[in-house]
């Protein structure tokens, strides 16, 4: 029995340690420091080398060189968006990116979409939940909450992660589907397209995840499931909004200035990796970031206190007699500047609702 055991082993030893040399061969060709090794990933190298990664310098103004197995494990998942390009690609997105995000158009959606889902959802389900005396799962709401702005941002679509009183869930998704169904499957096959994506960097034999993905097998047969479905429904607002603007429909959300100012150089393929990029940019990092503010804020109720006299201070001032600026410019025009340092985007208002 063990005899026969071992015969089963050798074989994936063997192909684990083939795996690990082409890793390291492919990482040693495209310059880059950092290699993993079974089982310790890249601890051994973190404590030999305490040099910055290939491309990612204190100035921060030259493209990240990923290099070729980071590339290979996202691509299915990301394509070349910009979290996953390199050299003059990644510097061509970044550019577009930062003078789009830059326009004023695009930035007055964007504080539109945040109050929208802030006062309309987020602020109501939490007065909700105070007067019933449910409790909240804090961080899968804020995860929804950030999960809704940034789709309205990106495309201008609404995957109702939040619930809203107004809406009965009735109405048509890209292809005759509901709504709340299109949109609910389509945030689940975002989540689990993210993590599993994330999950072939965590395999202590590299590269054991395309044995996986060639069979079809486990999480690489969910995880093309799920891309197939982020894919395909992205796929078809792109159509969708190629049609709209067609026929002289304006919009602001970053798709449509994309396809607008960058019509000829972005292939519909290329348009699903810029928005899939930011989807998964903005889903964790707003929802991570508020998360932690207000656990750390519960065991400091001396800040709490600071932060919602200074954002009703604020708010107790005449609109016509504010600054004609974002709340967070008024705070610190005034002098007030606990706000500025402890809040992160967004949580001003939900501090003073």
């Amino acid at each position: 029995m063990a005899l026969a055991a071992l015969l089963l082993l050798l074989p994936l030893f063997f192909l684990g340690a083939v795996l690990v040399l082409h890793a390291r061969r492919v990482d040693k060709k495209a310059g880059l420091q950092l290699q993993p090794y079974p089982l310790l990933g890249h601890l051994p190298q973190f404590l030999a080398n305490r040099q910055p990664p290939n491309g990612l310098d204190d100035r921060g103004a030259h493209a990240p060189a990923h290099g070729p197995r980071f590339a290979s494990l996202l691509h299915d998942f990301l394509g070349r968006g910009i979290f996953n390009a390199d050299g003059e690609a990644w510097r061509a997105q970044r550019k577009a990116a930062s003078y789009e995000f830059n326009t004023r158009s695009l930035r007055v959606f964007v504080a539109q979409s945040v109050h929208s889902v802030l006062h309309g959802r987020l602020l109501s389900l939490l007065r909700r939940a105070v007067s019933s005396g449910q409790p909240v799962d804090l961080q899968d709401t804020l995860e929804r909450y950030a999960f809704d702005n940034i789709c309205r941002v990106a495309f201008d679509h609404d995957p109702r992660q939040l619930p809203d009183g107004d809406e009965d869930g009735s109405s048509a998704g890209p292809e005759g589907e509901s709504a709340e169904t299109a949109s609910s499957r389509f945030a689940d096959a975002f989540r689990d397209a993210a993590n599993l994506s994330a999950g072939r960097f965590r395999y202590a034999v590299p590269g054991f995840w395309k044995i996986k993905k060639a069979f079809n097998l486990g999480s690489e047969r969910r995880l093309r499931e799920s891309i197939a479905m982020v894919h395909g429904y992205a796929d078809r607002i792109i159509r969708s909004r190629r049609k709209e603007m067609s026929m002289g429909c304006e919009k602001h959300d970053l798709l449509s200035r994309f396809m607008a100012s960058q019509s000829d150089s972005y292939t519909e393929t290329a348009l699903r990796d810029v928005v899939i990029s930011f989807l998964l940019a903005g889903r964790e990092t707003t929802s991570s970031a508020l998360t932690w503010f207000f656990w750390l804020l519960s065991s400091r109720p001396d800040v709490e206190r600071r932060i919602r006299d200074e954002v009703a201070a604020v708010r107790a001032t005449p609109r016509r007699l504010r600054p004609r600026r974002a709340e967070g410019d008024a705070l610190r025009a005034r002098g007030y500047h606990g706000v500025d340092a402890a809040v992160p985007a967004g949580a001003g208002e939900l501090s003073a609702g």
